[in-house]
C-alpha cells in the first residue's frame, strides 16, 4: 500500500508539472508588451500655434503608420519654452527616462540631444544644416545615432534678401535678428549675399523676449529699411510679438518659416516645416522597427514656397511687384 501511495504522489506531481508547463506560454502571452516611448525635444513652447501644428502632423503621420497613442506608442515632451539654455538639462532628462528614440525640433535641440545621448536614436525633424552643425558626417551616410530631415534654411538666406530688395524701394540697410544660441549659419550666408547685392547688413542678437522691442527700436533708429528674422525656437515661441513689433515700427520683414505669414507676417520663403514633421514620423517608424540611424540618409526638401500677405504689405505702404506675385505659391489677401 505504501508503494501505491508513493506512486500516486509521484504521478500527481508529474501531472501537475506538465499542466504548469503547458499553461506557461498562455500566462506569458497575457503579459502586456512594453510600449515604446518617443521623446520630443524643442526650444519652442509646444502649445504655440506653429509648434502645435507641427506636432499634430507628426502624430497624425504615426497614426497612419499604425501607431496608437497610449497603446502602441507613448510620447515624452520636453520644451525649453524659448530658452535654449535649458535644453541640455531636458535632453539629459529624456536619457534618464531611457526613451526609445528622441525627436528634435531644430538645431539647438539636436545638438543638445546628441551631446546627452550616445546610443539612443535621434531623429531631426527640422534642422537647417546638420553637416555644418557637426551633427552628421554626411547626408548620405550620417553615421552615429542621428538622422532625419534638413530644412536647407541656410541655403535660402540670399534668396530672402533678394526678395526684400525686390519689394522695398531703394533698399540699402537690412537688420537680421538672430539668437546666437540657435545659430544655423544663415548669418554668414546672408552677410555674403548682402555684400554681393550692395546692401548694408546690421546683425542684431536677441536672446530673450525682453530684448525683442529693444532690437526693433535699435533697428528703426539706425534707418533700417527692412528686417530678416532668423532661425530659432525663441522666435517661433514669440512669433505673435515679433509680428506685432514689425507692424509697430513699420519694418517689412521676411521670415524663415511659412507659419508667420497667415498670422500677419509680410513674407516667407521656406520649405514646409509641417511636411518635415510628417516625414520625421517615417524615420521614427523605421527606427522602432529596428533600423539604425546610421543607415538612414538625411532627407532634404525639394520644394520651397513663397508666401506673401498682401494685407500686411498694404498696412506697410508697400506695393508687391507683379513679378514677385506671379512667383508666389500663396498670396493672403
Amino acid at each position: 500500500m505504501r508503494q501505491i501511495r508513493n506512486w500516486s504522489s509521484a504521478t500527481f506531481l508529474i501531472a501537475s508539472f506538465l499542466i504548469l508547463c503547458a499553461n506557461a506560454p498562455a500566462v506569458e502571452a497575457q503579459q502586456p508588451q512594453r510600449v515604446p516611448r518617443v521623446g520630443v525635444l524643442s526650444t519652442a513652447t509646444q502649445s504655440t500655434p506653429p509648434m502645435a501644428l507641427r506636432l499634430d502632423a507628426f502624430r497624425q503621420a504615426l497614426r497612419e503608420l499604425g501607431f496608437v497613442e497610449g497603446e502602441t506608442i507613448a510620447f515624452e515632451y520636453r520644451s525649453a519654452e524659448g530658452n535654449p539654455d535649458r535644453l541640455a538639462g531636458l535632453a539629459a532628462e529624456l536619457v534618464r527616462l531611457n526613451v526609445d528614440c528622441i525627436v528634435t525640433a531644430g538645431d539647438s535641440p539636436s545638438r543638445a540631444a546628441k551631446k546627452a545621448a550616445s546610443t539612443i536614436p535621434i531623429v531631426m525633424a527640422n534642422t537647417s544644416n546638420p553637416i555644418q552643425a557637426g551633427l552628421v558626417s554626411s547626408l548620405a551616410r550620417p553615421g552615429g545615432n542621428i538622422t532625419g530631415l534638413a530644412s536647407a534654411s541656410v541655403d535660402l538666406a540670399g534668396k530672402r534678401l533678394e526678395l526684400l530688395k525686390e519689394i522695398v524701394p531703394k533698399l540699402s540697410r537690412v537688420a537680421i535678428f538672430s539668437d546666437p544660441r540657435s545659430s544655423d549659419g544663415s548669418l554668414a550666408e546672408t552677410e555674403g549675399a548682402a555684400r554681393a547685392q550692395g546692401v548694408h547688413l546690421n546683425p542684431v542678437e536677441v536672446r530673450s523676449l525682453g530684448e525683442l522691442e529693444d532690437a526693433f527700436r535699435a533697428a528703426a533708429k539706425s534707418r533700417t529699411s527692412a528686417l530678416i528674422i532668423g532661425w530659432g525656437g525663441l522666435f517661433v515661441t514669440h512669433r505673435a510679438r515679433i509680428i506685432q513689433l514689425a507692424e509697430k515700427y513699420r519694418l517689412p520683414a521676411v521670415y524663415p518659416e511659412q507659419e508667420y505669414v497667415p498670422a500677419g507676417g509680410l513674407m516667407a520663403y521656406a520649405a514646409s516645416v509641417t511636411e518635415l514633421y510628417r516625414r520625421a514620423a517615417v524615420y521614427v517608424d523605421k527606427i522602432l522597427k529596428g533600423a539604425k540611424p546610421a543607415d538612414l540618409p538625411v532627407e532634404q526638401p525639394t520644394k520651397f514656397e513663397l508666401v506673401i500677405n498682401l494685407k500686411t504689405a498694404k498696412a506697410l505702404g508697400l506695393t508687391i511687384p507683379q513679378s514677385v506675385l506671379i512667383r508666389a505659391d500663396e498670396v493672403i489677401k
